[in-house]
């Protein structure tokens, strides 16, 4: 069962532990427990939480978009961000991200 800590963030999230990891959100901390089932049903391998993906744009790193989520399902590279909240940096990095990596899926939980 996930433990709270800290409070709320000014989203109102909160912050979570869960298998010993802190999460900024219940919905993240819920998530995470979701893709660890499916991983140890062999539906998805290789996951990863807050992996960092560079944007580049004309061959300058601009910023760093970090994922909650990143697995491999299917064959496909999936990116998955546990959003409760979209703030207009999430949505202009997103944008951006899945335009630099087309070949990856991309899921807002």
């Amino acid at each position: 069962m996930p433990s709270s800590f800290r409070g709320r963030s000014k989203f109102g999230a909160v912050k979570t532990v869960v298998d010993g990891l802190r999460f900024d959100s219940k919905k993240e901390a819920r998530r995470w427990s979701e893709l660890k089932a499916l991983e140890q049903a062999k539906m998805i391998t290789g996951l990863e939480r807050q992996v960092s993906i560079p944007i580049y744009v004309s061959g300058v790193k601009v910023c760093t978009y970090r994922a909650d989520f990143c697995y491999q399902q299917d064959g496909e590279h999936v990116v998955e961000d546990a959003k409760g909240f979209e703030t207009d940096v999430f949505k202009l990095k997103w944008k951006m991200v899945k335009l630099l990596y087309p070949q990856w899926r991309f899921v807002l939980s």
